[in-house]
């Protein structure tokens, strides 16, 4: 009855997750429009992170429910699937053609950020200095992306400027207090569908006897990317290859940035080896294989393809991991 019950709450949860945030994200972004902030601006800061808004609080509830490693393995395994299953299974269905400016700008920030990550992490401690540390990172890539308006407008702030108009247009009259409370009853809701998600994920995790990591990086990482997973299959199929690759590219910055400096911040912890070589290691190889896909061979800086071929690598890749999880978990057993 107990693990029925669990299902339950991790599907309710996941439901009321993503309704929730699309309300939060149109009351942020209507009272931030309302209040005088400029598209972009919106986009980059409201939009971005409040699209990282599940995560987020199923990291906080997470880590002031005393398991941390659940809020981690979300933010790693929230990137796995957003690059193997999500691009993977985008590109077998549409190959996605990779502009000039995002080899040569926007996947150096996420190498970067990726890497910034991994050396937080690779001491095996991860604690409020690492969270400041990435907390920074967070800002320095919104200075940067804001910084460089007026130049040729870089590829992440022209997704998240097109999102923000998405919304915007979408709610064209929607006054302040309206937005105020579309914003409110979002964080509520978010609030309380985390926390219910939370409890039915770990209850799993102890039911099945492997460790809330495992889930974190499985269940919750796959439920809390089924948003990017619909978005960015509708903008492939559309035709809007950018939006769909972008979404993929910024959701991934803003897992290690804003993500996971809360489980550092909120609930210091010592790091399973697992966590560091074979968790991260994984992520940071997708990452080196979305950059050798973008880039193309020969070498070119103008922008390569992620052909059929490549998402079937992409998403072998992602079922290899989880095969890899599944078989350590039963061993552990």
């Amino acid at each position: 009855m107990t693990t029925w019950l669990a299902v339950l709450a991790i599907f309710v949860g996941f439901v009321v997750l993503a309704k929730s945030a699309d309300a939060f994200v149109d009351g942020a972004a209507a009272c931030a429009g309302n209040f005088g902030m400029s598209q972009a601006m919106v986009g980059l800061t409201v939009v971005s992170l409040g699209t990282s808004a599940p995560e987020i609080l199923v990291s906080i509830i997470a880590s002031l429910d005393n398991a941390p490693t659940l809020a981690v393995g979300n933010a790693i395994g929230s990137n796995i699937a957003n690059t193997g299953l999500v691009l993977g299974i985008t590109a077998l269905l549409v190959p996605i053609p990779v502009r000039e400016w995002v080899v040569r700008r926007e996947l150096p920030i996420l190498f970067m950020i990726t890497v910034a990550a991994g050396l937080a992490m690779f001491d095996q401690v991860l604690n409020q200095i690492d969270g400041i540390l990435l907390l920074l990172a967070l800002a320095a890539v919104i200075y940067v992306l804001a910084s460089e308006k007026g130049k040729e407008k870089p590829f992440l702030e022209e997704v998240l400027e097109e999102e923000t108009k998405e919304h915007v247009i979408e709610l064209p009259e929607i006054s302040t207090a309206h937005g105020i409370r579309l914003l409110a009853i979002g964080l509520v809701l978010l609030l309380i569908s985390s926390k219910i998600l939370v409890w039915g994920a770990t209850s799993i995790a102890v039911t099945l006897g492997v460790s809330d990591a495992v889930i974190g990086l499985t269940i919750v990482a796959i439920g809390t990317s089924l948003p990017e997973l619909a978005a960015t299959i509708n903008c492939a199929m559309k035709g809007h290859h950018d939006l769909a690759l972008g979404n993929i590219i910024g959701s991934n910055i803003f897992n290690m940035v804003a993500v996971l400096p809360i489980p550092a911040l909120l609930s210091p912890m010592v790091l399973d080896s697992a966590f560091v070589y074979r968790d991260f290691g994984f992520m940071l190889l997708l990452t080196l294989l979305l950059m050798a896909f973008a880039y193309g061979y020969p070498l070119k800086f103008s922008g390569g393809v992620i052909s059929r071929k490549k998402g079937l690598v992409l998403l072998s890749c992602y079922v290899l991991f989880n095969w890899a999880l599944y078989t350590t978990a039963i061993q552990g057993t």
